[in-house]
């Protein structure tokens, strides 16, 4: 697999592929957003692609008394190796096409982990998959801020204060969940600096998201996407609006749209206008007041929540990626 494939960039949704390669035959909550993150994947990637999920909701909700929606090769991998799924399914390519076993060909290999099996348990095979620069393959965090899976319980992407099964507010405690949630693409960018593309994206951006796979596996070695999914079940709301809370947590500057592509950073979407002021932030009261997750919330939680994300955008470095004002860095020592 000495090559990539050559995809080009989808201009808007009239340009993109017909083709569907995640089709009928899962059993996925309804009005989830990781079953359309799937189908977006895989009509960016194409049919020459080889897809690897590890245990988690797109497992278990795609694997159906023998059936599965996947038409291209598909794979179960075991809760946590996404990372070396990926690693061993791309150098294995590699080789029998290298011995002449198979054809010499681009193929695309994309192995997919949720937020539980990839920024918790699946961490560190996913870092060490990203230090294998020779091989060819994306992984893609589908992240639904739980172990929805298993019953909703908070993983490190859980948000603060959010009610899971783990962490349901009482009357002495109201805020059980007191954990930020985790910057996992901003550390598989500072962390892997060898890694040519990582970036974040939402289903409710379809485009955006599409084109950023295509980025992905047409630069080649390990790469990395992070995707942010609305979930009926974890978030608790009317599944009718997984799209529009997508859009909120965007909008809000709750979640920021970004790619770092070879070293450079560039904001997507309303996370662009935001940052260069073309745009204000919604408050997040918008957001937080359309989820049973966050009933529990006082005025004060409210306020507290708000002023985490303005500490992000008015403070940080770069929003939601490097929590560093250049001027309010430290100096080097002299000598």
């Amino acid at each position: 697999m000495t090559t990539t494939n050559t995809l080009s960039m989808i201009s808007g949704v009239h340009d993109s592929p017909l083709e569907e390669y995640y089709t009928s035959g899962h059993r996925t909550c309804q009005g989830c957003e990781s079953a359309l993150v799937m189908k977006l994947m895989i009509k960016a990637a194409g049919p020459r692609t080889v897809v690897l999920g590890s245990t988690g909701c797109m497992y278990v909700a795609n694997t159906t008394y023998y059936s599965t929606p996947w038409v291209v090769p598909w794979m179960h991998t075991q809760l946590g190796s996404s990372g070396s799924a990926a690693t061993g399914t791309a150098a294995g390519l590699k080789a029998l096409m290298s011995k002449g076993k198979i054809k010499d060909e681009p193929m695309n290999v994309i192995s997919f982990c949720g937020d539980g099996g990839g920024v918790d348990m699946g961490l560190s095979a996913i870092s060490a998959s990203l230090t294998h620069l020779q091989y060819n393959h994306l992984v893609f965090c589908y992240d639904n801020e739980s172990y929805a899976n298993t019953d909703i319980q908070d993983s490190g992407s859980s948000p603060y204060g959010v009610n899971t099964s783990f962490s349901p507010p009482g009357k002495l405690h109201r805020i059980m969940h007191k954990r930020w949630k985790k910057n996992m693409a901003a550390m598989m960018a500072v962390g892997h600096p060898g890694v040519r593309y990582v970036a974040t994206g939402c289903g409710s951006y379809a485009v955006d998201l599409m084109n950023k796979v295509r980025k992905a596996l047409a630069l080649g070695g390990p790469t990395f996407i992070h995707t942010y999914d609305p979930c009926p079940k974890g978030w608790d709301y009317d599944p009718m609006y997984s799209h529009e809370l997508g859009m909120l947590g965007v909008e809000t500057g709750i979640w920021v749209q970004y790619e770092i592509e070879d070293g450079e950073l560039r904001l997507n979407g309303p996370s662009r206008m935001i940052e260069a002021g073309r745009r204000k932030r919604k408050p997040v009261y918008d957001f937080l007041k359309r989820q049973g997750r966050y009933a529990h919330f006082t005025d004060e939680d409210v306020d507290y929540y708000q002023e985490k994300i303005d500490e992000m955008w008015e403070k940080w470095w770069l929003p939601g990626i490097i929590p560093i004002h250049p001027e309010d860095a430290i100096p080097a020592s002299p000598g």
